[in-house]
């Protein structure tokens, strides 16, 4: 139950009839210099809110980019490492076309540049024997004879077509050690080797923007 409150009069008379109190009656008629002055303070109050809302609403929208921000750039970087994958796998497909059309137009490149870089392996052994797929066999035989006058081997040099190997793909022998390539087993390796630098970078490659630091991860 609420509390009653005692009614009071604006004017109490007292027994002989005279004012005892009068309650202040609210001013009705005001001069020009207050009535600027009451709209002054007026207008300055009415600005005082207004810049008030204003704080409000900026803090309001503020907060709202804010949140945006947190919940877009966790996006975007899924977004950018998607795009990084595809770009690498695009980079690792243009040198995939590139590589075989350079093996297809100069099959025995590989062996001649093998050959140059073990020269002084092979320098002082008595035979080398080269493994090589049928077609790539074919053409080897003066190619490399002619190379390894050019580095001083004198020894024999015997190629044996082998049907088991891929195309351009060769091993030589040459008694203490042996070398060996093949293009698909290279093109795999270096296509692992992309898969596993992608995924150990993950979300943490380079900032997103310039200039950026990336949190050292405790």
């Amino acid at each position: 139950m609420s509390e009653l409150q005692k009614f009071t009069f604006d004017t109490v008379f007292d027994a002989q009839g005279e004012v005892a109190f009068a309650a202040p009656r609210p001013k009705r008629v005001f001069s020009a210099a207050e009535v600027e002055t009451i709209r002054q303070e007026a207008y300055a109050e009415g600005e005082r809110a207004a810049l008030a809302s204003v704080a409000a609403l900026q803090q309001v929208a503020l907060a709202g980019i804010s949140a945006a921000c947190n919940e877009a750039l966790p996006r975007l970087a899924q977004v950018a490492h998607e795009h990084r994958v595809i770009s690498a796998q695009l980079s690792l497909a243009c040198a995939r076309g590139i590589a075989g059309a350079a093996l297809e137009r100069f099959p025995e490149a590989p062996v001649a540049a093998a050959l140059e870089a073990l020269a002084q392996e092979i320098e002082a052994a008595p035979r080398l024997l080269v493994g090589a797929a049928p077609e790539l066999a074919e053409t080897l035989q003066g190619v490399l004879e002619e190379l390894a006058g050019k580095i001083g081997f004198a020894g024999a040099i015997q190629i044996k077509a082998d049907t088991a190997m891929g195309a351009c793909a060769f091993t030589l022998d040459f008694g203490d050690a042996q070398a060996a390539f093949d293009p698909a087993a290279a093109d795999a390796r270096v296509a692992r080797a992309l898969e596993a630098a992608l995924a150990a970078e993950g979300l943490h490659a380079e900032p997103l923007t310039p200039g950026a630091q990336s949190e050292p991860e405790g």
